[in-house]
């Protein structure tokens, strides 16, 4: 078991994009990790590559967030190895295209279960580690970084669905800061509009990747946040792309 003066941080969706950017970052600053994804075996192969980057310690815990008994495995996972935990980056996340009007409630339940109840229940979950983490570092605390979307704060045709679990998860992280910065947990999540990754792929027809916003603009995002005083609170921060009217993603 890690002791109490090594930073830690879990990571859900850590494998790709912005979990596996902050990941490295993390990594490469010492941190000891949780990480999860659905692919153990995509999982294995990026673990050997942040312990190569710096992390002392890796662990993974194959899971899908839309599984609280995953969820949870991932939770014991993190305690089972470390003490307290400096970070919880919610990073992973799902969504759809389409208009409200078509949309099926199978495809609501899975982006709510993802998007909303996965970040509840690693929250609960993590707040006795994270307080322990402030304690242990009363000047910076711990923090609670979870990414939004642009569309979680303006409204966009096509993705009501996607945009309402993203505002609630806006809402969320701002009651977790009224409730626990105190204790020296705060929380700030990023609302960026289209992001050059995976995710981001079936747009590439109307938006270029090099039109979106860089993966690295996120993950100096999260390092700046992580750097911040447990006297600093920054509940959401909206990152629009260069070149659009900075309300739509």
């Amino acid at each position: 078991m890690t002791g109490d003066n090594t930073k830690t941080a879990l990571i859900s969706g850590a494998t790709r994009g912005i979990g596996l950017g902050i990941a490295n970052m993390l990594a490469q600053q010492g941190y000891g990790l949780t990480v999860t994804a659905r692919d153990a075996g995509r999982l294995d192969t990026v673990a050997a590559d942040l312990r190569a980057a710096g992390a002392p310690e890796v662990v993974t815990v194959a899971a899908d967030m839309a599984d609280a008994d995953g969820v949870e495995r991932v939770l014991t996972g993190h305690a089972d190895r470390f003490e307290t935990m400096t970070a919880l980056i919610l990073n992973a996340g799902v969504g759809t295209a389409g208009a409200l009007a078509d949309s099926s409630m199978r495809r609501f339940d899975k982006t709510l279960a993802v998007n909303l109840r996965a970040p509840v229940q690693l929250i609960q979950g993590a707040l006795p580690l994270l307080r322990a983490g402030a304690a242990s570092d009363p000047d910076r605390g711990a923090k609670v970084i979870a990414l939004s979307s642009i569309s979680g704060v303006y409204a966009e045709a096509g993705l009501a669905v996607y945009g309402a679990a993203k505002a609630a998860l806006i809402s969320l992280i701002a009651t977790l800061n009224a409730e626990e910065s105190g204790n020296g947990v705060t929380a700030t999540t990023i609302a960026p509009g289209y992001v050059d990754t995976e995710m981001s792929a079936w747009i590439h027809d109307r938006i270029p990747p090099e039109q979106m916003l860089a993966v690295r603009d996120v993950v100096e995002m999260v390092d700046g946040l992580l750097r911040l005083s447990s006297r600093a609170v920054v509940p959401n921060i909206v990152m629009s792309r260069a070149g659009t009217d900075g309300y739509r993603a």
